[in-house]
C-alpha cells in the first residue's frame, strides 16, 4: 500500500510529502491521520529540529479536502460530518500552528481549500512561482472548515480575506506574498533548496529559544498586548534556567560562535535569580 505521507530526514530537517499526486494530494481522512501521527513522532525526536511540508508531483501542494469522502460524511448527517471532517481538519491545522518545532510549507503547486488552510496555519511558507492559491469552498455552498475563516483575516485583513472567501477566486503566489500568506516566492526549481536553506538558518540557533518564540507568537498574537506580554515573559522564564541561554550569553561576551547543547539545565541557586520560581513570579506580578 502506498504511504500517504512520505517521510525523510536531511540534516535534522524532516521532509513530509503529501503523497496522493493522482488526486492532487487531496486530504482524505487517512492522509490527515497519517500526517498527525508523523507530527507526534517528530515532536519528540531530538534528531529533528524543523519540518518541511510539501506535495508529491508537479501539479499540487494540496487541492484541498477529498470531496467524495466528505460528501459521504455529509450524507450520514451533520454530526458525522463535524466529527469526521471538520474536527479532523481543524485538529490538523491547529497542530501545525502550535507545533514546537518550525514547520515550513514548500508550496509546489495548487494550494486550494484545505491546502491553503495548511499554508495559513504553518508558521512559515515558501511558494513556487508555479503555485496557485484559492478559497473555493463557497463554490460548494459552504464556508471553509479547517480554520480558513479565522486565520486568513488575521493574516491578510478582514476585507481582503472576505473578497477571497466570498468569490472563491484563485490568486497568484505574488498575491499570496502581498497578503502575508507566504514568506517568499522562488523559481520552481529552487523551491526545496530555499525551504532547506530557511530551515538551516533557524536550526543553528538554540532549540529552546526557537520553541519559546514559536509558542510566544502563536499564543500571544490573538490576545491583547498586555496579555501577550505575559506570555512573552513566561516564555523567557522557561528558557532562563537553560544551559543554552548561558552559552549564548558567554559566546557573545567572548566573541565566538555558540555551541548549543539544549539538553542540560543551568539551575541558579540564589533566591530570585532568573528562572527560579520567586524570580519568575516576581516578573509576572510586576507585569500584571
Amino acid at each position: 500500500m502506498t504511504d500517504l505521507v512520505l517521510s525523510e530526514t536531511r540534516d535534522r530537517v524532516a521532509i513530509l510529502t503529501l503523497n496522493r499526486p493522482d488526486k492532487l494530494n487531496a486530504l482524505n481522512y487517512a492522509l490527515i491521520d497519517r500526517l498527525l501521527a508523523l507530527l507526534d513522532q517528530i515532536e519528540t525526536d531530538d534528531g529533528v529540529r524543523a519540518v518541511i511540508l510539501t506535495g508529491a508531483g508537479e501539479r499540487a501542494f494540496s487541492a484541498g479536502a477529498d470531496i467524495r469522502e466528505f460528501s459521504s460524511s455529509v450524507t450520514e448527517g451533520t454530526d458525522a460530518a463535524l466529527r469526521d471532517f471538520v474536527m479532523r481538519g481543524q485538529r490538523l491545522t491547529a497542530r501545525l500552528e502550535a507545533f514546537r518545532k518550525p514547520v515550513i510549507a514548500a508550496v509546489n503547486g495548487l494550494a486550494f481549500g484545505g491546502g491553503c488552510e495548511i499554508t495559513e496555519a504553518v508558521p512559515l511558507a515558501i511558494a513556487s512561482d508555479r503555485a496557485l492559491f484559492a478559497k473555493p469552498e463557497i463554490k460548494l455552498a459552504m464556508p471553509p472548515t479547517f480554520g480558513g475563516t479565522q486565520r486568513l483575516p488575521r493574516l491578510a485583513g478582514r476585507k481582503r480575506a472576505l473578497e477571497l472567501l466570498l468569490t472563491g477566486d484563485a490568486f497568484s503566489p505574488a498575491r499570496a506574498l502581498e497578503l502575508g500568506l507566504v514568506n517568499q516566492v522562488v523559481p520552481h526549481a529552487r523551491l526545496m533548496q530555499a525551504a532547506l536553506d530557511l530551515a538551516r538558518r533557524i536550526i543553528g540557533h538554540s532549540q529552546a529559544a526557537v520553541a519559546s518564540i514559536l509558542a510566544a507568537v502563536t499564543r500571544g498574537i490573538n490576545q491583547s498586548i498586555a496579555e501577550g506580554l505575559l506570555v512573552e515573559a513566561d516564555q523567557f522564564a522557561r528558557v532562563a534556567p537553560t544551559a543554552d541561554l548561558r552559552e549564548g550569553l558567554d559566546a557573545w561576551i567572548e566573541r565566538r560562535q555558540p555551541a548549543y547543547d539544549g539538553s542540560r539545565t543551568h539551575r541558579p541557586t540564589e533566591a530570585g535569580a532568573p528562572g527560579s520560581a520567586p524570580g519568575r513570579n516576581q516578573l509576572l506580578t510586576t507585569l500584571l
